[in-house]
């Protein structure tokens, strides 16, 4: 748990979507991927709507959302008091309008309480504390290997949620039995993996659900990230799709 704000010695900014947004990050705590990048370039959210991210760090994704469609309502809630008050500052220096919550998943804030949304999504800690060695830096384990359950993380979403809102998630492929399980008290769940390559086993995947949805499971073909059988040169290979959701911040739907 990192309480302390960071000072500026301790950070840097990074790019994100091709220099659109520039994010201040940790330099040893913990650091965005891809994975908040692809998991906003999925949220169907339309302008005027709402958005809440459950455990949103230094908001990347919420960021990378609003830059791509304007006029959300965002809100982040995060446990982690450093890590809010770094999502804030990614909002503000980077011209958008949202509002971060500190607060526990399992016991949120009042203030969360009194509001409902259109969309919720998640990226949440993937690793088992118990099959790893933990991170040095407190708030990088946090962020990595949270404690919660994925039904506690489903629960707060679907309590959450507006009649027929959705809540998208991105984990790794280990965890997909545990959050199927998680996301029973929802419906229309589809699942939409991500492998390395094409004709490799998928290492990631989007989940997404409905409140109150009535469709049947849907388990979409995986998606490649990098082009080709294998990385044969310097550079990037991301896909075509993947290149856009990345550095153009170009939706990434799910397959109808």
């Amino acid at each position: 748990m990192r309480a302390e704000p960071f000072a500026d010695a301790e950070l840097r900014r990074d790019a994100f979507l091709g220099g659109k947004l520039r994010l201040w990050q940790p330099v040893s705590g913990y650091r965005a991927g891809i994975d908040p990048v692809l998991l906003a370039a999925t949220v169907p959210a339309q302008p005027s709507e709402s958005v809440l991210e459950l455990g949103c760090g230094g908001a990347p994704a919420l960021c990378c959302l609003g830059a791509r469609v304007p006029g959300l309502r965002l809100v982040g809630l995060e446990i982690q008091p450093a890590y809010a008050i770094l999502a804030r500052r990614n909002l503000d220096e980077n011209g958008l309008t949202g509002e971060v919550l500190e607060g526990d998943i399992a016991a949120p804030p009042e203030a969360l309480r009194a509001h409902s949304f259109d969309h919720v999504i998640a990226n949440p800690p993937y690793f088992d504390t118990h099959a790893r060695s933990s991170a040095d830096d407190p708030g990088r384990e946090l962020g990595l290997a949270g404690p919660l359950p994925l039904a506690l993380w489903a629960a707060l979403a679907a309590r959450r949620l507006k009649p027929r809102g959705s809540f998208t998630v991105v984990l790794r492929i280990e965890k997909l039995p545990e959050l199927l399980d998680a996301m029973k008290p929802l419906g229309s769940l589809e699942v939409w993996p991500l492998s390395p390559r094409a004709g490799r086993p998928a290492k990631l995947f989007f989940a997404r659900a409905r409140k109150g949805g009535r469709a049947a499971f849907r388990l979409h073909p995986a998606l490649a990230l990098h082009e080709g059988e294998s990385h044969l040169a310097d550079g990037e290979d991301y896909s075509q799709i993947i290149r856009a959701a990345l550095r153009e911040g170009k939706a990434l739907p799910f397959p109808k």
